[in-house]
């Protein structure tokens, strides 16, 4: 089974390379985020044409997230319930296939001392409730996307520049390492403890022909799914496409 995340930074923008990925690949599942999309304005017959099912919560200009699966997708969730009226669209479950798949665009925060950093640390205290919640449900399970959190200074290009930086702050990391107290596992590093891995390049000053990145996108497993898991890799080569995304997908590989 592969499934893999992706953030497009604008779907409108990004499409033909998310149809040619989806047919070069053929995943099992390959969630998006950051389709700056309205609803309506998704894509889902383009989609639906090349055989794939989709299920997805857009938002215009910013944020919306989906979910593209070769199996049909059941039971499927949006939003966090701890925080109802949030407008952001940043969350959508959908179980494919026996598992449980959470793809999230977790909120960037801007700096500590934004108030966009407070919705982030609510933010992350709904996810991490709601995540509680879904793992009593279900035994085979990934949360993954773009979480806007690098874990490690081995996870950062420059870790002097970046020190208590957003997405690189001891509280951030302490939020990410909450959801994997709740018995999740970090994929990538489960199967590469060490080594320079990035999914994210500023466009701004060559970063990615430079090879200096950060990892935020991951995918969180259960342990149930751990024991399936065979790889996980970083796909560069889209990254460096001609009008890419600031992301690269990430791909994890299961029996």
């Amino acid at each position: 089974m592969k499934i893999a995340t992706w953030n497009v930074n604008s779907l409108n923008v990004r499409l033909p390379h998310v149809l040619n990925w989806l047919a070069d690949n053929q995943p099992d599942v390959l969630v998006l985020q950051e389709l700056k999309l309205e609803q309506d304005k998704y894509p889902a017959a383009a989609i639906r044409m090349m055989g794939w099912h989709t299920e997805w919560s857009g938002q215009k200009t910013y944020n919306g997230v989906a979910i593209i699966s070769r199996h049909e997708l059941q039971d499927v969730h949006i939003g966090l319930p701890d925080l109802p009226d949030d407008p952001q669209r940043r969350v959508i479950a959908a179980t494919a296939n026996g598992v449980r798949v959470i793809n999230v665009y977790c909120v960037n925060g801007e700096a500590l001392d934004s108030p966009k950093f407070a919705y982030k640390r609510e933010w992350f205290a709904a996810l991490t409730q709601f995540v509680r919640e879904q793992m009593t449900r279900y035994l085979e399970l990934v949360l993954l996307g773009d979480f806007n959190i690098a874990p490690s200074d081995e996870d950062v290009y420059a870790p002097d520049k970046w020190h208590e930086q957003i997405h690189c702050s001891s509280e951030e990391r302490q939020w990410l390492k909450n959801l994997l107290d709740l018995g999740l596992t970090d994929a990538l590093r489960h199967v590469h403890p060490t080594g320079k891995f990035y999914t994210w390049w500023d466009y701004r000053g060559a970063m990615f022909q430079k090879g200096l990145g950060l990892r935020i996108d991951h995918l969180l497993i259960s342990d149930a799914l751990k024991m399936r898991l065979q790889d996980v890799q970083v796909d560069t080569v889209t990254r460096g496409l001609e009008r890419p995304s600031d992301h690269a997908p990430v791909v994890g590989l299961f029996e």
